[in-house]
């Protein structure tokens, strides 16, 4: 028998698709109903800006929160030093203290839009704090002791690396060590029970909750969010103009709002769920919408996750530049998004296959005759060469196709 979550948290986890496995579902409910939890999340300062991939687990910090807990998000000042290799092909280039501490001041510029930091309610903690200052042989005697390679080497982030005879460095084995040993430091410093993350974390999380336990006889507490991809299969928070980035002076509020309005139709329901904080059955409603009245969802949508990272009136400039630009003042425009595969892209293609692959025009003919004309323009420049290679880099964050005065279109690799 499937159990029934009680508490608010983990209702709105379950209700809303955050969760994907959770170590011990009823003892963390109990806990929850209890009294104040504290969970954290651990962030690696890799860029200059956290992207949209990590907005999934920002979002749980912020449930976290508003349903009466205390979240921490960990800033990876000392982790960042030797890099996460879960998951991937190859060592991550190292940083210096001066970038790692510039990317931690650019990530922290976002979590402050979304968690309340004031006085007992949210911390932002860092862990070269405690990492930093660790003595090699104490540590190894201490802790290291805890952690069997065989096990180390049974987990898939590692196996994987393994499994393709790519090298994995010892500085890298390290990793899920430290990353184990800070759950124990934030459960002695700050009783801190619960460590969520994505579902790629979860040897990571266990080996921390294993540690806890056998240094300190504690019993805490593991919970994942499921890896998001896009109903077309793309990876979350990727477009063809790369990373989604979080932080204004990255990306651009109008791009930021442009990357939400683009989204896929299948994708609006779901992403309503997990990045507003609309009702879920108004995410429902909307999500079921169709042909036109989707694009309604989609506006909905934008507004509601730009209002949150950037403010309402950010958002409502964004969506008032959105409508001048595609409608021409509200003439009588419309405005629908087509994709493009990138195996078109890859075997070549003219704009005026674009035009008519996507359905813009009927045909390749009537798409000749409306260049001839000088009927159509894409991103407000007129366009005279049938000719015209079309790429990723053209298509970027979305192409803007104008056919005359009233008949535009968004372009996006699909």
């Amino acid at each position: 028998m499937t159990y029934r979550a009680k508490s608010d948290f983990l209702n709105v986890m379950i209700e809303r698709g955050y969760l994907a496995d959770c170590t011990d579902m009823q003892a963390l409910d109990e806990a929850l109903i209890e009294g104040p939890v504290t969970a954290y999340i651990g962030y690696d300062a890799t860029a200059a800006s956290l992207h949209v991939g990590h907005l999934l687990n920002i979002m749980m910090l912020r449930w976290f929160q508003k349903t009466g807990n205390r979240p921490i998000t960990l800033m990876g000042g000392g982790t960042t030093k030797v890099g996460d290799p879960s998951f991937r092909s190859e060592e991550r280039p190292l940083l210096t203290p001066d970038a790692i501490q510039s990317n931690i001041d650019g990530m922290q510029q976002v979590f402050a839009r979304y968690l309340d930091y004031g006085d007992g309610h949210a911390m932002m903690l860092n862990n070269a704090e405690w990492l930093d200052s660790l003595n090699y042989l104490d540590f190894l005697r201490d802790i290291g002791r805890h952690f069997s390679v065989n096990r180390m080497l049974s987990f898939e982030s590692v196996k994987s690396r393994l499994d393709r005879e790519q090298s994995l460095s010892f500085l890298e084995f390290n990793y899920m060590i430290l990353q184990a040993y800070d759950f124990l430091e934030l459960y002695r410093r700050y009783g801190c029970r619960l460590q969520m993350g994505g579902s790629d974390q979860w040897g990571n999380i266990v080996n921390g909750i294993d540690l806890t336990r056998r240094v300190l006889d504690a019993e805490i507490w593991g919970l994942t969010s499921p890896l998001l991809t896009t109903s077309d299969g793309r990876k979350m928070g990727k477009s063809a103009g790369g990373a989604v980035w979080l932080n204004g002076a990255m990306l651009s509020p109008y791009e930021f709002w442009q990357f939400w309005r683009n989204t896929t139709d299948a994708d609006v329901g779901r992403f309503l769920k997990l990045y507003t904080e609309l009702p879920v059955k108004e995410c429902d409603r909307l999500g079921a919408l169709s042909g036109s009245e989707i694009n309604a969802a989609k506006i909905i949508l934008a507004n509601e996750v730009t209002t949150l990272l950037h403010g309402a009136e950010t958002a409502a400039s964004a969506e008032a530049t959105a409508r001048e630009v595609f409608e021409q003042g509200g003439a009588g425009g419309d405005l629908e998004v087509v994709t493009v595969s990138a195996d078109a892209l890859a075997s070549g293609l003219t704009v005026v296959q674009l035009l008519a692959q996507t359905g813009i025009t009927a045909s390749g003919k009537e798409a000749k005759r409306l260049i001839a004309e000088g009927g159509l323009r894409l991103n407000n420049e007129a366009v005279s060469d049938p000719q015209l290679a079309v790429d990723a880099a053209l298509i970027g964050d979305g192409l803007k196709v104008s056919v005359g005065k009233k008949k535009h279109r968004m372009v996006q690799l699909g």
